[in-house]
């Protein structure tokens, strides 16, 4: 039977790449997608038009969901899987969709978390710190490197899965797989109090005159003197005590937030 070489298996990435999200629905998501990253796969192993082809079709094009571009693991242990079952190895297809249902929600958890809780957070606020000016350097930075960084990592998490094949799932969802989420939430945690301090700034005005010693006491001058950035770390407790605990959600946050500062603004102390 046929095998797959490194130009089918760029083929399968590019397609999932490009068609991922193409055609999403409540129904099914992002199995059209699934479906089309297979297709050069397909058709190496068991040849377009035949009934082994369509019934590979059939069976990826039902419902997929996972963060796609770390997702792309999964697409490489699925073409391990399929060049095994060419090559008759006993896959049933219901291995096929367990290795997939398995692997979705924590692929998604651990993809969600860095691309989009860590990645593109860093990525914009050095791109916004660039353009602060106008400059639009800022927005070439960004497109320049989240392409260039993430389609790396995806075309060695593809290749890697497909590499592993079956047993990538005991990495993925086995007991290595918590220790990876822990380093992932305090990595994100330290990313996002990196961000507070840096966009999060709330000073006060206040000051009070001493007539006697002629001089003027500053409350901002006293913060900064032993808690820099202590009223904009109030702030940020504050929000994420009303989101996490109270559920609140972020549009009602929001709108306190506006409504305290503009009063605080009025009278003076804001």
């Amino acid at each position: 039977m046929a095998k797959l070489d490194k130009k089918d298996l760029k083929k399968g990435f590019w397609s999932w790449q490009f068609w991922a999200m193409s055609t999403l629905s409540y129904e099914k998501l992002e199995a059209n997608g699934f479906a089309q990253g297979i297709v050069p796969i397909a058709k190496k192993l068991y040849g377009k038009g035949t009934q082994e082809y369509a019934d590979c079709l059939s069976r990826h094009s039902v419902f997929y969901n996972t963060e796609p571009q770390t997702g792309s693991v999964v697409n490489g242990i699925v073409a391990s899987l399929e060049e095994e079952k060419s090559e008759g190895a006993n896959v049933p297809d219901e291995l096929l969709h367990t290795v997939k249902t398995s692997l979705m929600g924590p692929i998604a958890g651990i993809g969600d978390s860095i691309v989009q809780g860590i990645f593109i957070p860093i990525l914009l606020s050095i791109a916004m710190s660039i353009s602060s000016a106008g400059s639009p350097v800022g927005v070439l930075f960004y497109m320049v490197f989240y392409l260039g960084i993430m389609l790396s990592v995806n075309y060695w998490l593809y290749m890697k899965g497909y590499k592993l094949g079956l047993s990538a799932t005991d990495i993925l969802v086995g007991e290595n797989s918590q220790r990876v989420k822990d380093a992932i939430t305090v990595l994100g945690t330290m990313v996002v109090g990196g961000c507070c301090a840096s966009f999060v700034s709330v000073t006060t005005p206040l000051k009070f005159a001493n007539k006697a010693a002629k001089t003027t006491f500053k409350v901002q001058d006293t913060f900064d003197s032993f808690f820099p950035g202590l009223l904009g770390l109030i702030v940020v407790l504050l929000s994420y005590y009303l989101i996490s605990k109270r559920g609140w959600k972020a549009n009602k946050v929001l709108i306190l937030l506006v409504i305290v500062s503009i009063v605080c603004a009025f009278v003076g102390i804001l």
